[in-house]
Formats: structure tokens, sequence, C-alpha cells
């Protein structure tokens, strides 16, 4: 397994303008860290199972902007369901990458049912998704992100990662460093010139 970062830094250097979406503990935690375009971010916490959801919406929206949604599998999990109605709406500028830890990390390393049964990338292709990758070694991802992210989607990549996992209690956690929703909007807003 990899970790999140090295999955991110390799993507990041292909990101272009994308609009990133996260879901998970790698997303709050380990994006915000890399991203090199913070105004283009939209980290969102504590929307466990929503955040294909909005990036979809975003993607139907604003059909002529790439988003890619950093998503994890306890999350997906939550709202299955969005794989189809994604493949169903059929957005070419969607990528969807799950990073996979096995482990519902934010809440103390609880193991996810069946992590090491579950084909994402299957669920994703039998769906509808135009194109679905599972990559098992982060340089066939090095390689292939770039002509990946040319191709239209909705497009979906799973990689199993290493679990962050998180076992203070929440309320003795340091707060994260998340920007306010209102700021993350405006910001978007203001970058794609909408008024």
């Amino acid at each position: 397994m990899v970790k999140a970062e090295e999955i991110m830094e390799i993507f990041n250097k292909h990101r272009g303008d994308a609009i990133i979406f996260t879901a998970g503990t790698a997303g709050y935690k380990t994006w915000p860290e890399i991203s090199n375009n913070k105004n283009r971010d939209a980290i969102f916490g504590g929307a466990m199972g929503a955040s294909p959801a909005i990036a979809l919406g975003f993607a139907l929206s604003q059909p002529n902007q790439k988003i890619v949604l950093f998503d994890a599998e306890g999350s997906l999990l939550m709202n299955l369901g969005v794989l189809s109605t994604i493949a169903e709406q059929n957005p070419g500028n969607f990528y969807h990458i799950l990073l996979d830890n096995e482990t519902y990390a934010t809440t103390g390393g609880q193991p996810v049912p069946s992590s090491n049964k579950t084909s994402y990338d299957g669920l994703a292709k039998s769906a509808g998704y135009k194109s679905t990758y599972n990559f098992t070694d982060l340089e066939e991802f090095a390689v292939n992100i770039e002509s990946i992210l040319e191709e239209e989607g909705p497009t979906f990549i799973s990689m199993k990662i290493e679990p962050d996992i998180e076992n203070l209690p929440i309320e003795l956690r340091p707060p994260l460093k998340l920007r306010p929703a209102q700021e993350v909007i405006s910001d978007l807003r203001k970058d794609l010139n909408i008024s």
C-alpha cells in the first residue's frame, strides 16, 4: 500500500486548473497541505457520503471545468447508489479517485465491511462509468494519470492506501484548519466569474 500524500503529490503535477473535492481523512487532512491552488479546492468537513453527489452537481453545472473528487471507500459506501447516478448523468469532466484504506480512519480505524473483497472499480464499471482503473503500484499510477485526465469521463480510479487512523476522541483532536464553506463557495464563484 502507498500513502495518500504520494498519490496526491503525483496527481498535483497534472492537476492543471481542475476543481478538487475531497472526502475522508486523507481528503481533509492531506490534500490541503499539497494543493497548489486553494481557490479551486472544495473541502467540506462532515459530509460523509455526500461528496460524490456534491461534486457531480458541480460537474454538471460547470461542464467546461475539470472536476476531480478524492473519495474514501467508507464515505462512498454510505451512498453507493451515487455511482449509478453519476454514470446516468455521464459528466465528461468528472474524475473520481477512490483512496481505499480499508478502515473508517476518522472514527478509530474500524474495518470497512468486505474491504478485501469489494472491487470498487468493478462497481463503477458495472454502474456505467466510461473508464475505470485499479492501481496497485504507485509508479503505474504516475505513468498513467496524465493520459487518464485527458480522457472523457466519468472516470473512476481506485488505489489502496495506508490508513491514517484517528484514535483520540473528536473533542480532544486539534481542530482542522479547513476554510469555512462560505469562503470556499465565495472563492470558487470569484474564480469562475459566477455572480
